[in-house]
């Protein structure tokens, strides 16, 4: 598949996240995220990396030319924890800044609430494992600040639920 990239002047967002360095071209990418929770406590976090060098994510991902940002979210919630969810409903959008193996990237991302469907999978992607996480947690943890504003956007929609 090939990913869906733009040479396009910025697309500018309500919200944007990370900073920009000087005399680097940032490539835009249609992305979609998702919060899953399972119960009250916890939701699902891709870990990447192994022991030291870990990072965690909202899993999501890429917008692939032959899909929608609903069948992304659900192929990479598969690819990066092995869950099977089901996108619910928007939370909003926002993009991040960021430089991935040395290519700065504008990340252009949805952010779903999702489903779980069904949780007996496991990652396909090697450096990836799923973690269960308190949100408070998350919103520490995870290496992207568009992803701790889509958690603490779905954790105040939440009250008014």
């Amino acid at each position: 598949m090939v990913p869906v990239y733009s040479a396009l002047p910025m697309t500018r967002f309500a919200l944007q996240f990370g900073q920009t360095q000087s005399g680097l071209t940032y490539v835009e990418r249609t992305c979609a995220y998702g919060v899953c929770a399972r119960g009250e406590a916890v939701i699902a976090i891709a870990q990447i990396g192994k022991r030291n060098a870990v990072e965690y994510d909202l899993p999501g991902g890429g917008v692939e030319a032959d899909e929608d940002e609903a069948a992304a979210l659900m192929r990479e919630f598969d690819e990066e924890t092995g869950l099977t969810v089901w996108p619910t409903r928007v939370l909003g959008r926002a993009g991040q800044y960021w430089i991935n193996k040395g290519e700065p990237r504008n990340s252009l991302a949805t952010f779903y609430e999702a489903e779980l469907s069904a949780d007996d999978g496991e990652p396909s992607e090697p450096d990836h494992a799923l973690v269960w996480m308190a949100p408070s947690e998350a919103i520490l943890k995870v290496r992207h600040e568009a992803h701790a504003w889509a958690i603490l956007h779905w954790l105040r929609s939440r009250r008014a639920v």
